[in-house]
């Protein structure tokens, strides 16, 4: 799996005077599970254990936040109302466009965010149903946005390439890290029960974080694509659903916007899925390949993402050898006509789905592929020219190509001639000369009647031509012949 992997705090055994227990029965009626009703909640905790902070006017529903007693501070029978108020807190947003506005209650937001993240890391806290939902709730809250126009609608351009736009970065990061270090680590926590879990992290919840893959800060992207992956992982009900919505999105961003900041990301998590298909594959999948990764490869913003699609089509075709002919005309179909740069990706990828192709599929897609490869080797860009003569480098290609020499010779025979006759860099003629040399060791009696062939088509050519030259200089003759004489025949 293709994942960048998110550093960890370090565990601490924490001794049970910090494990967080339910309320015993005489208080539960303090307790107010009504979202609308925290104020309640907030009540039940005295006063005289509490420091007060003036709170930014911006801030929501309230006018202070407060400093509460660390958990392990506190009686354990009050550990559950007090884990419930500092959610409240983490609920607050502030504005980050000004460093110093808020200052204080931001850190105090900190410090709780750091605390709630070290408890549940360390598996002391076994939460019931009415924490995980406030949890979940609350990590709502700061996640769950609506994303800064991108840096293209900030400029009015319609298009450019992603990479040389400036990188925006959250200015809410302090915050917004600790918030999904949070949602993770109770994603992938043992004691997290999916069966109760699934309630509150729903396809709503889902289809909210897949939203945020839009988000042009790349730090927060990483963390979305490891969150997402576990949450594949853990929440089987959440498969399908998962699969579909990202094939929206592909489908969106191959035919509309043509603007999407997390296709990479997506991507890498379907890598991982796609290894895990059991076969025979279904034919969700396989339409899955032929409708959104194999147009994938029409937008110019590729490189963005380029080498996680290569991934995935690979997989396919590791997975079932049977799809190569279908992935290589849908190569063919896609293959850019002016970008050299699009043109050399997709050698590279062509190279690495041939390794996984086998003799049949190979033979059904053989003749549009070298033509194809044909155009590519009379290329007047270097590097287009190179990337193709290299496909001779690779052991399983040179033995496809040797089984079916009869037919890819006579098919490409002229483009080496063509490099031969001058091609503009000599590094291309070195390489040309090479693999003539390889298909004259190889079968010299097809070499020959190739040869002679070409020699005889391109003498052919020569004759049509100066015959056509011949009768344009008789019409010449003769126009000129009828303007002497002021008028023009017309049979």
């Amino acid at each position: 799996m293709m994942f960048t992997k998110i550093m960890k705090r370090g565990h601490r055994k924490v001794p049970k005077s910090d494990v967080i227990e339910s309320p015993i029965p005489n208080s539960a009626s303090n307790v107010t599970v009504n979202h609308a009703s925290r104020v309640a909640v907030a009540q039940s905790v005295p006063n005289s254990q509490l420091q007060t902070v003036t709170a930014a006017p911006a801030l929501p529903n309230s006018g202070v936040v407060e400093v509460l007693p660390m958990l392990r501070d506190v009686p354990v029978s009050e550990r559950h109302v007090l884990f419930l108020r500092k959610l409240q807190i983490c609920c607050f947003t502030f504005d980050f466009s000004e460093t110093l506005k808020s200052a204080r209650e931001k850190e105090i937001k900190r410090q709780t965010l750091m605390e709630v993240v070290d408890l549940v890391q360390s598996g002391s806290c076994k939460m019931n149903e009415i924490m995980q939902e406030e949890l979940v709730r609350m990590i709502s809250v700061n996640i769950f946005r609506c994303l800064p126009p991108a840096s293209h609608e900030n400029t009015g351009t319609e298009s450019g390439d992603p990479e040389e736009d400036d990188m925006y970065l959250e200015p809410s990061w302090p915050h917004l890290q600790l918030v999904y270090e949070l949602l993770l680590r109770y994603v992938v926590s043992s004691d997290t029960d999916t069966k109760v879990a699934k309630r509150y992290i729903d396809h709503l919840f889902v289809l909210k974080l897949l939203d945020l893959f839009d988000s042009e800060d790349p730090r927060e992207r990483e963390y979305l694509k490891t969150i997402l992956h576990r949450i594949y992982g853990k929440f089987m009900v959440h498969r399908p659903f998962i699969r579909k919505v990202i094939n929206n999105i592909f489908y969106r961003f191959i035919f509309e916007t043509e603007r999407h900041s997390g296709i990479g990301e997506l991507l890498e998590i379907l890598g991982s899925v796609i290894n895990g298909f059991a076969l025979p594959m279904k034919e969700e999948h396989k339409l899955f390949l032929v409708r959104a990764l194999i147009p994938l490869h029409k937008p110019k913003c590729i490189l963005a993402y380029h080498q996680q699609l290569s991934y995935c089509i690979t997989q396919f075709v590791e997975k079932d050898y049977k799809l190569a002919d279908t992935v290589i005309r849908g190569l063919l179909k896609y293959w850019p006509v002016t970008n050299c740069g699009k043109e050399v990706l997709f050698l590279g990828e062509l190279e690495e789905v041939l390794e996984a192709t086998q003799s049949a599929e190979f033979q059904r897609c053989m003749v549009p592929l070298f033509r194809q490869i044909g155009r590519c080797l009379n290329s007047s860009h270097f590097q287009v020219a190179e990337r193709a003569l290299f496909f001779w480098n690779n052991e399983h290609i040179v033995s496809l190509i040797a089984q079916n020499r009869y037919v890819i010779l006579p098919i490409i025979f002229k483009a080496f001639a063509r490099n031969m006759q001058g091609h503009w860099s000599q590094a291309i003629y070195g390489l040309t000369v090479n693999v003539q040399r390889m298909f004259l060791e190889m079968d010299a009696v097809l070499f020959e009647e190739c040869q002679r062939q070409f020699v005889e088509r391109e003498s052919r050519t020569r004759e049509l031509e100066t015959q056509r030259e011949l009768t344009w200089k008789r019409l010449e003759a003769v126009a000129a012949q009828a303007e002497g004489e002021g008028m023009i025949m017309v049979n």
